[in-house]
């Protein structure tokens, strides 16, 4: 005779932070087994259809604006917005301060600060409004815009770039932040 089992209860959660709004058919899904988490931070803006898959995470100030469709295991920090109708393809994290523009199929990381846009999506710069917006300093735009130009204009390679963004802003955290972003890559960097 076989003994009956008790299904055990999951230990999936879906989080959302305080003051987030949440408008018509945005569907938020659980974690899944392997991470058990999905989470949403404070003060974000999910428009109507956007989808939150399972075990993603987003920041603060998040904001997706309508239809925007995620994959599983994407991950936001804080300050991220996302145009209407973009796919962002699964494991993908976009970085703080960044920008994705209308329609864009983001099958890669787009790096702190910048703004991506297009099919395949490509870099436009820094995300200076958004910055502006965020009261970051003179002195700190300055520095990200220089590591922005060493790191995606010039015409070295991501290694010799890293190092000489190293040597030549060193200690500002916003542009420490950007390289320890691009060095945790695994999906690759949006270009």
């Amino acid at each position: 005779m076989t003994e009956a089992v008790e299904p055990q209860a999951t230990d999936t959660v879906l989080e959302v932070g305080d003051r987030a709004i949440i408008r018509e058919f945005a569907p938020l899904n659980r974690g899944t087994a392997p991470s058990g988490r999905t989470t949403v931070g404070s003060d974000c803006l999910l428009m109507a259809y956007a989808h939150v898959a399972h075990d993603c995470v987003l920041g603060n100030h998040v904001i997706l604006a309508n239809a925007v469709a995620m994959g599983g295991h994407v991950v936001m920090e804080d300050w991220v917005t996302v145009g209407g109708l973009s796919g962002i393809h699964q494991f993908v994290r976009i970085g703080a301060h960044a920008f994705v523009g209308g329609a864009s199929r983001i099958t890669q990381d787009v790096p702190p600060y910048c703004m991506a846009v297009g099919n395949p999506p490509e870099l436009l710069g820094l995300n200076s409004v958004g910055l502006e917006r965020r009261g970051v300093s003179s002195d700190v735009k300055a520095a990200l815009k220089h590591a922005y130009r060493i790191l995606f204009q010039s015409k070295l390679n991501l290694s010799q770039s890293l190092a000489k963004v190293e040597a030549d802003v060193p200690g500002i955290p916003e542009v420490l932040h950007l390289l320890a972003f691009i060095r945790g890559s695994e999906r690759g960097i949006v270009i």
